[in-house]
């Protein structure tokens, strides 16, 4: 159990990283960006085609797989609607903070299922938790850019902007742990969790990385996607 709420861990750290690249380099290039953001998606949507619906529906059946998937975009959608920031242009330096708090609290509660999902990888044999690890860590890692902007650009010193994040950060294997307790009391959470986390994560993907991608260099978006598959395909092959 330590050494899946470690690999949660790292998920969850990730945003730090994500943070400290905004405050070392200040701002990516959109080619760069772009391709990260087309690495993560490409990661996510392998991972949710190839392990996670043929997971569920080897743990469960097929109608539990069917509405765990359609909650995963529901509950997302549910939180970008209740923590998405205004996006008009922002003059004074504590709407910038508010932006960010918004962001990072939006985050939290998206790591929540995420740290559900690694949780329930690792309840399946093999190695689908690993896999659910860095995707989601790659996933983080803009998220964790996307709170750090904002917040940087309304004054909070780099160690607070830091600090913040590694709040955040901490709510992924909290996410894990409540869902291995889950697991362990009825095996049944299984399935419906491994569908969770395929419906959140094709929302992540079709809702967020693809159209911010495309929106910034198409060539490098899409060799990042086509990047990812082909990395999430040979982790299949050797673990």
């Amino acid at each position: 159990m330590v050494a899946v709420l470690l690999m949660a861990l790292f998920a969850g750290l990730s945003t730090c990283l994500g943070a400290a690249l905004v405050l070392i380099w200040d701002r990516p290039g959109q080619r760069s960006f772009s391709f990260f953001l087309g690495l993560a998606a490409g990661v996510m949507l392998a991972v949710v085609l190839l392990d996670l619906i043929p997971a569920a529906l080897t743990y469960g059946n097929l109608l539990q797989a069917i509405l765990g998937f359609a909650a995963g975009p529901l509950l997302m959608t549910a939180l970008d609607l209740i923590f998405s920031p205004e996006n008009r242009a922002c003059v004074h330096d504590y709407r910038y903070l508010k932006m960010g708090y918004l962001i990072a609290a939006g985050i939290a509660l998206h790591d929540l299922p995420e740290g559900l999902a690694i949780a329930a990888g690792f309840g399946e044999p093999a190695h689908l938790g690993p896999l659910l690890a860095l995707a989601i860590a790659l996933h983080n890692i803009p998220e964790g850019m996307a709170t750090a902007a904002p917040l940087s650009a309304g004054g909070l010193a780099p160690g607070q902007v830091l600090a913040l994040n590694g709040l955040v950060s901490l709510v992924t294997p909290f996410g894990c742990w409540l869902g291995l307790l889950l697991i362990k009391a009825s095996p049944a959470f299984l399935s419906s969790l491994l569908a969770l986390a395929a419906g959140a994560m094709a929302y992540i993907v079709k809702a967020k990385l693809l159209p911010e991608c495309l929106r910034l260099h198409p060539p490098m978006a899409y060799l990042g996607l086509f990047g990812g598959i082909v990395l999430v395909f040979f982790l299949n092959l050797f673990f």
